[in-house]
């Protein structure tokens, strides 16, 4: 049972963004609302909807250990997965929309998290330094789409690949509402189902997050890269692993942290929450200097992310203490 548990939240959770961001993309074009606007917010909020309700629920159900492992082991999958994936499957020479700024930002954010990780748990005051910081990232984000073309050009396209044909008003109220009914639905599903699957192989919710759930509330992202990348723009997978992973430690940390107090696992702050900043720091000659991801550079990503969860698996301190 756990197992369909599983399965069944991850299809219906990913179903459910699907619809939810196809039906407010097509209910914002009806009520007028700009593209650019739409893009980023409707459509940032909306691919990252999973991992905000799968962590709610989590911290909820009295389960912090799913909802801080997802965080974490998503934000490590969006660099060493997604764009290991993206990359090897078709070199990024050029990435026009991406800044210096992004790597400073996204670097400091990831240090302001793990900062408050380190503290050994996620508090209410903690909660609301994520959120006032998610809400200058949003500002500098919405200034800088609207001041550099580029950017602009990059958002509106999103959005006009999800516009599709044009859908009556009724039926993008209910694509909305069945998509949020999905997400709750399919959510509660997996948290069932990944705490009980804890709890019969005898593993942390810790490393169900870090592993099971991350893979699971990423394949949007990276389901999203790869067809773009088909499509001859695989940079679009450096603008997708920004905007998530501030979204996941900033946004949604926020918000899971003001709801309860989210204690970090040894295991977290000793070893995953490093490996999240080590993935993150991997980002910052691409964003700053300009660097190409070639294929070899993917291949490597993608090993590196095996051998996480390979660690994982094998448990942490057992490789930890075999190493030394």
């Amino acid at each position: 049972m756990m197992y369909f548990q599983v399965v069944a939240g991850f299809a219906i959770l990913v179903l459910g963004a699907e619809f939810l961001v196809r039906g407010a993309v097509n209910l914002a074009d009806r009520l007028g609302i700009p593209p650019i606007v739409v893009g980023m917010t409707v459509v940032a909020i909306g691919t990252s909807a999973p991992e905000l309700v799968v962590s709610l629920k989590a911290t909820i159900a009295g389960a912090p250990g799913l909802a801080l492992g997802n965080l974490v082991g998503s934000n490590i999958a969006n660099v060493l997965l997604i764009l290991g994936a993206t990359c090897a499957l078709k070199p990024i020479i050029d990435h026009p929309g991406s800044t210096a700024i992004d790597g400073y930002v996204l670097m400091g954010g990831s240090m302001i998290f793990a900062g408050l990780c380190l503290t050994g748990e996620l508090s209410l005051l903690a909660g609301l330094i994520l959120l006032v910081a998610f809400s200058c990232f949003l500002a500098a984000t919405y200034w800088r789409d609207t001041h550099d073309p580029a950017a602009a050009a990059d958002v509106i396209g999103e959005v006009e690949e999800l516009r599709g044909d044009p859908k009556p008003l009724p039926l993008s109220f209910i694509l909305v509402v069945g998509g949020l009914v999905g997400l709750v639905y399919g959510a509660d599903l997996l948290v069932q189902g990944g705490t009980e699957t804890a709890r019969t192989f005898g593993v942390s919710e810790e490393v169900i997050g870090l592993t099971l759930f991350a893979l699971g509330t990423s394949l949007p992202e990276l389901a999203a890269s790869l067809v773009a990348a088909l499509r001859g723009h695989p940079a679009v997978a450096i603008g997708n692993v920004v905007g998530s992973n501030m979204f996941n430690i900033l946004g949604v940390g926020g918000v899971i942290a003001s709801v309860a107090t989210i204690p970090v696992a040894a295991q977290i702050s000793n070893f995953d929450i490093w490996v999240m900043l080590g993935s993150t720091a991997v980002m910052l000659p691409v964003l700053i200097w300009g660097w190409r991801l070639f294929r070899p550079v993917g291949v490597l990503l993608l090993a590196a992310y095996v051998g996480y969860v390979w660690i994982q698996a094998a448990g942490v301190e057992k490789v930890l203490v075999s190493i030394g």
